[in-house]
């Protein structure tokens, strides 16, 4: 029951984070929102103020902000009113859109400002290197400071962990700090039979920094932009099939993450318990600002690539043409849910 209720708790703050950069961008737009709802499924509880109506709904896995006239069927029948979405300019439909994503993208800054306020982050600082592996011969030391790998910028040690993770076995050039002078060396990773991966030879490569006080608003963007790349180079495994079936989660497996992770929390206190749901949320937040942003009918970023596509050509895609490919998008979509679903659910029972 205690999963059931974190998992409610965190999916349902993320989802009205998304759906509130719509609601009040449309509102600023002067666009009427007919319904904004949290779930999906039959209302629980509803009500109506300032023509739009609010409902909770069964199912807490999802959310909508509704526009009149968004589905293209009232602007054939003629009957859209001024505040109609498809009679707003095409700019202030842009925005409207983007601010969804835009907003995930702000809650989890404010949720990274609460981690690392209270638990710190970490800097990417060799603490030793293993002998006889490519960081020892290439002339890396303790206290050495990476900056970047093969020209990607490293702010905190996880980052390296990351781009091993989706480049083994690459040669890689690491630029690192020692005493305030900068140095680079090429290291070709070496397989290790008894860890059964590629290793650089780093032993340890987190320091812990204290976030309180101003170094919060740095080190907070550092974790935003770290569950940033986090996702986005897991799409890019998934797509190249460096990553399965088994690396993706739906909300049966985010739900079994939550549980995990409040179990293996709950012996330190609640407020650890709640620090680690706030981290939850905030990887959670980045991670469904990036999926909606992706070019795919049906998700924020296809009805952005119609809208800017308009922008361009200055006359909108016919709304029966742009109907149609969201809804093979949106059957699609469903497709996959069940998809993970039922694959969240094996993985459980088994």
């Amino acid at each position: 029951m205690t999963t059931i209720i974190l998992f409610i708790v965190v999916f349902s703050v993320i989802v009205i984070a998304h759906e509130l950069g719509h609601f009040l961008l449309a509102k600023a737009n002067g666009i009427t929102v007919v319904e904004f709802s949290v779930g999906m499924g039959p209302k629980l509880l509803h009500f109506s103020r300032g023509g739009t109506e609010y409902s909770l709904r069964l199912l807490p896995i999802g959310g909508a902000c509704m526009f009149e006239g968004e589905n293209g069927l009232e602007e054939e029948n003629g009957t859209l009113s001024d505040g109609a979405f498809p009679k707003a300019n095409v700019w202030a439909r842009i925005s409207t859109v983007f601010a969804g994503p835009f907003f995930n993208f702000l809650l989890a800054y404010l949720l990274a400002m609460f981690v690392v306020g209270y638990a710190g982050s970490d800097r990417p600082v060799i603490q030793d290197v293993i002998d006889g592996y490519p960081a020892q011969e290439a002339g890396i030391q303790s206290g050495d400071v990476i900056l970047r790998m093969n020209g990607e910028k490293i702010c905190v040690s996880r980052e390296i962990s990351l781009y091993t993770m989706a480049n083994p076995g690459k040669p890689v050039t690491v630029e690192y700090l020692r005493d305030g002078q900068k140095y680079k060396a090429t290291l070709v990773p070496e397989y290790d039979e008894a860890e059964g991966r590629y290793l650089l030879g780093f032993q340890g490569y987190s320091e812990y920094v204290d976030c309180r006080n101003a170094g919060i608003f740095k080190y907070a963007y550092y974790e935003v932009r770290y569950g940033l790349k986090a996702t986005v180079k897991s799409i890019g495994m998934l797509l190249t099939g460096k990553a399965g079936a088994d690396d993706v989660a739906g909300p049966v497996g985010m739900a079994q993450i939550i549980g995990e992770v409040q179990q293996e929390a709950a012996p330190y206190g609640p407020l650890v318990v709640a620090i680690n749901m706030v981290n939850i949320a905030m990887l959670l937040s980045v991670n469904l600002g990036v999926i909606n942003l992706l070019p795919l009918p049906a998700l924020d970023g296809g009805r952005l690539v119609f809208l800017l596509v308009e922008a361009v050509r200055g006359k909108p895609v016919p709304p029966e043409k742009e109907g149609m490919v969201h809804f093979a998008g949106f059957v699609l979509l469903m497709v996959l849910m069940v998809f993970v679903m039922f694959n969240d659910i094996s993985r459980l029972l088994g």
